[in-house]
């Protein structure tokens, strides 16, 4: 479940230059690979205005394929990000949702069927937490299982970070809630995301030195799911969406607004440049930079084609992970045709161009070949950007942790909300 933390005996009382610290704002700290960003979002109604934003570099130490390896390193970058957006919004916010990603996180949906003994009550909603509770405990038991056989047999502890339902049906009918209905046979698909408790931990830790009230740890492509489906009650989007960041790839699937699934693959950003570092005999940080220069194309001919050549390597390894990633998604009839870009490693054109140009979808079930493109901040739903710092696709992720915040504190309007939403609640509990 998502859980609250009391706040740090050591917390902040607000940045220098600051306002007092006020309830009303969330920060969403997306804790990259790359780069550690912070956003600070103003609570109106059932909407959120970014009125601060503040970005920081990681060392190369800090962040291994998504997760924390420097904890001291990760708490200074977040601590200059995060001060720097309080500058910006001129207030201390402290309710705070940090991200989650890496190989090791874990998001499945998964489907139970029950018979009830008296199909004449109706359902309430002390039978539909049990029901809940049974979904996630066959949930985790599953993720367990996944990562065991992942990691040779080995038994790790896991923590559930997110739950979405993804469809209910009682006796073949489907239903957008259970509440009130009558009926035997009672259906559920369940997404849940599970994490590494030594990777939560190290997210808790880094939050407690901040002074955070840490919300919620989110799966990243939870986040990014929930900026796209926003506050839309009626919302049916269909789409796979591909969070490629410095050090993981991460996609998660759409089914008519529903999360169908997540997977997480350990090939971002920063694999194109170790690419080039070998290939070209030169160092991490120059390689970033022929890197950014080729999407940019400042490169001359030459040395434009000696950088493609090695990056086409680490291209086709990224491919055949995105096609076994989809494949796994075996439970859909179809895939979704729209793919929806975010992240620092979707500005690399190759990617792009390989999506749109290749065949790399002929052997899974597309009905069509799909269609590519960046999701645009404008294209959020519900969060408004105050501060016109907010202006490409590599926010994204930080603005739908936002989104996860404000789920989580429950601000929005309850007579706004569908019945999907209000049953979704329960699994904040």
């Amino acid at each position: 479940m998502l859980k609250k933390l009391k706040l740090s005996k050591s917390a902040k009382t607000g940045t220098k230059g600051t306002n007092q610290v006020s309830p009303d704002y969330i920060v969403g700290l997306d804790v990259g690979t790359e780069n550690v960003k912070a956003l600070i979002g103003r609570v109106v109604d059932d909407d959120i205005e970014v009125v601060g934003v503040g970005r920081a570099h990681q060392a190369l130490s800090d962040m291994q394929a998504g997760a924390v390896s420097d904890i001291a390193g990760v708490f200074a970058n977040c601590d200059q990000a995060l001060s720097q957006a309080e500058q910006m919004a001129g207030v201390s916010a402290r309710g705070a949702v940090l991200g989650i990603a890496g190989e090791l996180v874990k998001g499945l949906t998964t489907s139970v069927r029950l018979s009830r003994k008296d199909p004449n009550k109706p359902l309430d909603i002390p039978e539909i937490e049990k029901i809940i509770g049974l979904v996630q405990a066959r949930a985790l038991k599953n993720a367990k299982q996944e990562l065991s056989w992942e990691l040779g047999g080995k038994d790790i502890e896991i923590r559930l970070v997110n739950s979405a339902l993804v469809s209910v049906s009682i006796d073949g009918h489907p239903v957008s809630s259970p509440m009130g209905f009558q009926g035997r046979d009672v259906s559920i698909q369940l997404y849940a995301a599970f994490a590494p408790l030594v990777h939560i931990g190290a997210l808790e830790k880094v939050a407690s030195e901040l002074g955070l009230e840490l919300l919620a740890v989110a799966a990243e492509p939870f986040a990014v799911a929930r900026s796209v489906i926003g506050n839309d009650p009626n919302a049916s989007t269909s789409a796979i969406l591909m969070d490629i960041g410095g050090g993981t790839t991460d996609i998660a699937v759409l089914n008519e607004g529903g999360v169908e699934g997540t997977k997480m693959f350990g090939i971002g950003g920063r694999a194109y440049t170790k690419a080039i570092e070998r290939d070209l005999s030169t160092d991490f940080e120059q390689a970033e930079a022929l890197k950014i220069a080729l999407s940019a194309n400042k490169l001359p001919t030459q040395k434009r084609r000696l950088v493609e050549q090695s990056l086409e390597k680490t291209l086709d390894v990224w491919m055949s992970g995105v096609e076994l990633a989809l494949a796994e998604f075996d439970h859909l009839d179809n895939l979704p045709n729209k793919i929806l870009l975010c992240g620092g490693g979707a500005s690399l054109d190759m990617i792009q161009s390989e999506l749109l140009q290749s065949n790399w979808y002929k052997n899974l079930p597309f009905t069509r070949k799909p269609v590519v493109q960046l999701i645009s901040p404008d294209e959020v739903y519900g969060i408004v950007d105050k501060t016109g710092s907010v202006d490409n696709h590599t926010y994204i992720t930080a603005l739908g942790l936002l989104r996860v915040g404000l789920d989580t504190m429950g601000q929005s309007s309850q007579s706004k909300k569908s019945i999907k939403d209000r049953f979704n609640s329960i699994l904040s509990i």
